[in-house]
């Protein structure tokens, strides 16, 4: 089965938040060491925005293992200066989309104070994927959905609500649940363990993972980890949807664990 991560960092310099591994550097390498020790063939890379130089590092990993990285990197959108290089974002080598995570300073009323206005339609003219934390605005995410039916949009860690655990995480259920009735909306189901109160194989959150997956399908719905900031072991996370989740069997678990996020993605690996 291949399996591919749907969100990991790397990074080589800047202080990373500070649920994160709190290392100045993690290297390509590094990563590639724990993804070989947990049964993982290749990750999408999130270039850290704690570090300006990180979709260069993004795109020499690519370039130097190909069948093990793609990108969804970032540029600073409140600059209009930096809104051209969305017209030739995916010419660089491995870069397959753009994500903004919007929590860091300053960032948080991006989506609402008109400095992502320009976006939608810009990505969906240059057939660009958008990756979001879009847990605090999915009433307004679903709008854009609809309003640019031709832009694939991403509902970064499963959309649930940042600093919740247990069924506290899971209070967005209500908005993010209809979003899956728009095809072009799709979820990474990434960072779950950190939404449990308990030790794996995490209990307390397989009822509102199955409602999430119920919704989306195998197709929308991307198995992943964040794996600097879990509470667990690389391949525990591996093995909490391949093993513990029962409604996950056969060709829908193939899908989740690698191909659907290879295919929505458009990667062509090595």
């Amino acid at each position: 089965m291949l399996i591919i991560d749907a969100q990991v960092h790397i990074w080589g310099s800047g202080k990373p938040s500070a649920h994160h591994r709190q290392t100045s550097v993690y290297t390509a390498e590094e990563l590639i060491a724990e993804m070989d020790a947990a049964g993982v063939n290749g990750a999408v890379l999130h270039p850290p925005s704690w570090d300006a130089k990180s979709n260069e590092m993004a795109v020499e990993a690519a370039v130097k293992y190909p069948d093990k990285f793609c990108s969804l990197g970032w540029f600073t959108l409140n600059d209009p200066s930096q809104r051209k290089r969305i017209e030739t974002w995916k010419q660089q080598p491995g870069m397959l989309g753009l994500r903004w995570s919007l929590t860091r300073d300053g960032q948080e009323t991006w989506h609402q104070d008109g400095t992502m206005d320009w976006l939608w339609p810009a990505a969906e003219k240059a057939g660009t994927p958008i990756a979001t934390m879009a847990w605090r605005f999915l009433p307004l995410f679903k709008q854009i959905a609809e309003r640019h039916p031709h832009l694939k949009l991403i509902v970064d860690h499963l959309g649930l609500v940042r600093s919740g655990q247990g069924q506290e995480a899971f209070a967005t259920l209500d908005d993010l649940l209809p979003l899956a009735k728009l095809p072009n909306v799709a979820i990474k189901a990434t960072g779950a363990p950190g939404y449990s109160k308990e030790g794996y194989p995490f209990r307390d959150i397989q009822d509102g993972l199955h409602r999430i997956f119920d919704a989306y399908g195998p197709d929308r719905f991307f198995w992943g980890t964040d794996i600097t900031r879990m509470p667990c072991s690389y391949r525990q996370c591996v093995t909490f949807f391949t093993e513990e989740l029962p409604w996950l069997k056969g060709k829908d678990l193939e899908t989740v664990m690698g191909q659907g996020v290879v295919d929505w993605l458009g990667w062509k690996r090595g």
